[in-house]
């Protein structure tokens, strides 16, 4: 059996994906990541875990959270907040970001029905070169700590560092995080039936967006 962890940040302007900012305002950055999380606690609540966590950096937890048990999130960087996450449970866990909404049960289903003898480790790849999912058969903080986060090679650091702990790591399929404006006109062409998607539609309709550089779809502004 096994544990799903979602990690988070209350979607608030300034606080949540300002890297979409300019071209996008604050607030409908905030909107996004919102749409983003609400999709994935959507699939990560349908999957058979034993537990739904969410280990969440904010006041008030999103409504689609409403029955998930909440985590605080501990202070220091990243990799001290994920390893917190992995020591606090004794169970298999699945962890998973906020920023791939596009993500759906069957890229999920290994975790659920592969563990096995001979898997230790799920592993996620981003495109950017770091991870959207981590799963530990044996949870422990020592395998994140120290791993140098948000960098282009911060997934080839956390899978050598499964590999020196002499771990099995299966792969999950490789997916975008959404990091750039760039980054979410891909996802949502990729998943128009998302949240995201419709969100991204709603702000790339505005005055703000139709006045800004934008990726084109067949040479036409999305």
């Amino acid at each position: 059996m096994t544990a799903i962890v979602v990690i988070a940040k209350e979607c608030l302007p300034g606080k949540v994906k300002t890297r979409l900012h300019p071209p996008l305002s604050l607030e409908q950055a905030a909107q996004l990541a919102a749409a983003s999380l609400a999709d994935t606690l959507a699939v990560a609540g349908a999957l058979p875990a034993t537990r739904h966590i969410l280990a969440f950096d904010g006041v008030t937890p999103p409504p689609e959270a409403s029955d998930w048990e909440i985590l605080p999130q501990t202070s220091g960087g990243l990799d001290e907040r994920l390893a917190a996450i992995f020591d606090h449970l004794d169970e298999p866990t699945l962890l998973l970001g906020m920023d791939t909404p596009q993500i759906n049960a069957a890229a999920l289903a290994p975790v659920f029905t592969g563990w096995g003898d001979e898997t230790d480790a799920w592993f996620g790849p981003a495109d950017d070169g770091g991870f959207w999912a981590l799963a530990l058969k044996n949870p422990t903080g020592a395998l994140l700590r120290g791993i140098p986060m948000s960098r282009a090679d911060t997934g080839a650091h956390q899978l050598q560092r499964l590999d020196e702990a002499g771990l099995t790591v299966g792969l999950l399929p490789s997916l975008t995080d959404i990091d750039t404006i760039t980054d979410a006109h891909t996802v949502a062409s990729s998943a128009p039936h998302t949240r995201f998607a419709r969100a991204f539609a709603g702000v790339t309709a505005s005055a703000l967006l139709r006045n800004a550089e934008l990726p084109t779809v067949n040479g036409a502004r999305s």
